[in-house]
């Protein structure tokens, strides 16, 4: 029969006038479907946050919440209107992201270097590691009041205290993770000739490329939890200080606002440290 192979019903792939096979929808190209999943995967993470939208629209507005219990989101909203126009919203968002970003910077390289260190080196290991581990365990407020002695009230201060909260991270998923790189890759690479930093750099890292960005994601997030506690240091700017100044002035909307915009650039910024990870790991890994 005429389209049949054989006695099967296997319908023969016929080539239409561009070459191409008749009856066969074609299938999306790589970067289109890549772009489709990411879209898709987009607008399932919003549906949650759109379902606690309404229901806080809903318990608000037929009462179940007092005003001095929780806000409305038109009143949250028409707070950040009123800061915006009074120009102090986005210095607040600037000064905070500010102080994050370079703590973070700084806490990430000290975790890097002392992750490598104590990660490769067995006497390192065993002299400093019980030190590390100690300091780590010392809650972050408790920071506060040295580092005012120490450093004083002023930008340094603030700055310090956030970088302590991204190093821990850092060190720790890239200490562990180059005491667990498989011993065959190393002695392969020092097998060509490669040591010390050309070695780290070459076979090492690439190795833990993803245990060390867990731990910059890990680091991210402890900087911003860091930044409300550094921003009580006789703080005037910052979400961490409109955050402290709204709850003494009863301003539940403005706590409400602090919050919201705290999550949301903490998961811009993830995202956007995902968005490195994926290069890292598909250059290195």
């Amino acid at each position: 029969m005429s389209g049949l192979i054989g006695t099967g019903s296997t319908p023969v792939n016929q080539q239409g006038p561009d070459g191409s096979e008749a009856g066969r929808t074609p299938a999306p190209s790589r970067p289109a479907g890549r772009a489709v999943n990411r879209l898709s995967a987009v607008l399932i993470g919003l549906i949650v946050p759109a379902a606690l939208l309404v229901a806080w629209h809903i318990s608000t507005e037929t009462g179940y919440f007092s005003p001095a219990e929780l806000q409305s989101p038109r009143a949250v909203g028409t707070a950040a209107v009123e800061l915006l126009n009074r120009g102090e919203l986005l210095n607040h968002i600037l000064i905070s992201t500010q102080r994050v970003l370079i703590g973070f910077l700084a806490g990430a390289a000290l975790g890097v270097v002392f992750g490598a260190l104590l990660g490769l080196s067995r006497i390192a290991d065993l002299l400093l590691t019980p030190t590390v581990g100690a300091i780590r365990a010392v809650p972050s407020l408790a920071w506060v009041p040295l580092l005012i002695l120490w450093i004083g009230i002023n930008e340094d201060s603030k700055v310090t205290l956030i970088l302590i909260g991204a190093f821990f991270p850092v060190f720790t998923t890239l200490y562990l993770g180059l005491r667990h790189v498989d011993r065959n890759l190393v002695e392969a690479g020092r097998a060509f000739g490669l040591k010390g930093i050309r070695l780290l750099t070459t076979v090492q890292l690439p190795a833990v490329v993803p245990a060390l960005f867990s731990g910059l994601r890990l680091a991210l997030a402890q900087s911003w939890l860091f930044l409300v506690a550094a921003e009580l240091i006789a703080s005037s700017m910052g979400l961490g200080f409109l955050l402290i100044d709204s709850q003494n002035n009863g301003r539940v909307d403005r706590i409400l606002l602090a919050i919201i915009l705290l999550a949301v650039i903490g998961k811009t910024t993830d995202a956007l440290l995902g968005l490195a990870e994926r290069w890292a790991v598909r250059r290195w890994a």
